[in-house]
């Protein structure tokens, strides 16, 4: 199977002494979706980091191993760098410009790209969320949680990717907008990006990814396909309470984006 985005025996450390992975290896299919699951301290985050460029703000080190875009090694480069070749991240907590309308947050997203990129991404963006579009002219901090998600995943997209990164996009919403932006995930996949989305809802992340993967204390203790792993004892103990799989899981797959409400 074709991959874009390949990690290679990777091992990070914080300081001189903490750390944070050892020798993980992970592979990105082609217009794929890779879930990585694991609790607090398993190296979600620092995985992230190191894929975004972002670890040194973070005081972190790649001590051996490596990060590639296709032929092209990534874990060397600044943020921006690693942006303009297609791989962009939406944080934890849907860290958007609070101040500035929707439409400005979507300009910001889209700075990197040329203009006819811009237009094509932005018809995308309002096509995913048409509430974005009603309120383009709206203060972003005015929107509900749910939508501050979609607008962070949406300005994301403006730079039209070749990796998205989400980071906890389920983390303090209701259930009901966590089944909504499931079905986006499944539609920029669906389109042609491939996702890395990192979890600790596991049923919603595994109904979601075609391959996922288990970090724990820095290190993978489970990977493959992501149905394979909702049948897994350990990960059925560990992450989804006995059951492979909840109703929430277990819906069909439908295209649920005129319901999204916020």
């Amino acid at each position: 199977m074709p991959t874009v985005l390949n990690v290679r025996d990777l091992h990070v450390r914080y300081g001189r002494s903490v750390a944070a992975l050892h020798g993980v290896d992970l592979t990105v299919p082609e217009d794929g979706v890779l879930a990585v699951l694991g609790g607090n301290g398993a190296g979600k985050s620092t995985l992230l980091r190191t894929i975004s460029g972002t670890l040194k703000l973070h005081r972190g080190v790649v001590t051996r191993g490596e990060v590639r875009l296709g032929d092209t090694r990534i874990d060397r480069l600044d943020p921006a760098a690693i942006v303009r070749l297609g791989v962009v991240g939406v944080p934890e907590g849907r860290q958007i410009f609070t101040r500035m309308s929707v439409e400005e947050n979507l300009r910001a997203g889209g700075i990197s790209a040329s203009a006819e990129q811009r237009v094509k991404a932005r018809e995308r963006v309002h096509e995913l969320f048409p509430v974005l579009a009603e309120r383009a002219r709206q203060r972003a901090g005015l929107l509900s949680g749910g939508e501050q998600q979609m607008l962070a995943i949406g300005r994301a997209l403006m730079s039209a990717p070749r990796v998205l990164l989400l980071d906890e996009p389920s983390l303090g919403l209701a259930p009901k907008v966590v089944t909504q932006i499931s079905a986006i995930i499944r539609e920029i996949h669906a389109q042609g990006t491939a996702v890395v989305l990192v979890e600790q809802n596991a049923v919603m992340a595994l109904s979601v990814a075609d391959h996922a993967a288990v970090l724990e204390v820095g290190r993978v203790a489970l990977a493959g396909r992501s149905d394979e792993l909702s049948r897994s004892e350990d990960v059925r103990r560990l992450y989804l309470g006995g059951h492979a799989r909840s109703e929430a899981a277990a819906e069909p797959r439908k295209h649920v984006l005129s319901r999204w409400g916020g």
